[in-house]
This record gives C-alpha cells, sequence and structure tokens, in this order.
C-alpha cells in the first residue's frame, strides 16, 4: 500500500513522532496568526475616528500653530492636535500657513 515508507518498525515510529512534531508547529503557528488577525480587526474597530482639521505645532515654549491640515494629511507632522472646524479657519485667517498638499484653505473656502 505505502511502499516509499520505511520497512522497520523503528524508523517508522521516529516518523510518527516527527510528523507530530510538525504538526504541534504548524497547529501552534496557526493559532499565533489566528490570534494576531483577531487583535488586528480588534484593534481597527477600536481606533479613534480620524478629526476633520489638524494643527500643527512648532517646537518650543508655548509650541505655536504653524500649519493647518485636513484630518487625513499625510504630510502632517508629528507634533499636531485636532481642531474644530471654527479654530481652523480661524487660524488660517490669522496667518497660519495651509498645507500645500491637502489644501485645507481651498476646503473652508477661505481665499487670499
Amino acid at each position: 500500500m505505502f511502499d516509499d515508507l520505511p520497512p522497520d518498525l523503528a524508523r517508522l515510529l521516529t516518523l510518527r513522532v516527527w510528523h507530530a512534531m510538525w504538526l504541534q508547529r504548524i497547529d501552534t503557528k496557526i493559532a499565533a496568526l489566528q490570534k494576531r488577525d483577531a487583535e488586528q480587526e480588534q484593534g481597527q474597530k477600536n481606533r479613534p475616528q480620524e478629526p476633520d482639521w489638524i494643527v500643527e505645532l512648532g517646537i518650543g515654549n508655548g509650541r505655536p500653530p504653524i500649519e493647518v491640515h485636513v484630518g487625513g494629511c499625510y504630510a502632517a507632522g508629528k507634533r499636531r492636535r485636532p481642531v474644530p472646524r471654527d479654530e481652523a479657519r480661524r487660524l488660517l485667517t490669522s496667518g497660519v500657513r495651509a498645507c500645500t498638499h491637502c489644501k485645507p484653505d481651498a476646503q473652508l473656502r477661505i481665499l487670499d
């Protein structure tokens, strides 16, 4: 029936142990990947909603605002905080620079 298997009992038992070890390794890997996928899905569900407007902050005392961005702008730096629409408009009209990538001044309908 299985002509490619070793003919003696010792080698057959060794093969059985090896296969059991491989199955255990495979089952462990499957469980780890399923856990990772479940954690990623949970993290996606629990992620806070992205803000509509972001102000990028400068360095130093008081951290003055240096640039206004739309919520999902890839060019926004790490030093930032979410702001409401009215504050974004106020900052842009007071002279804070608008991002040249996401153009929040155009979305807020503020012309120079």
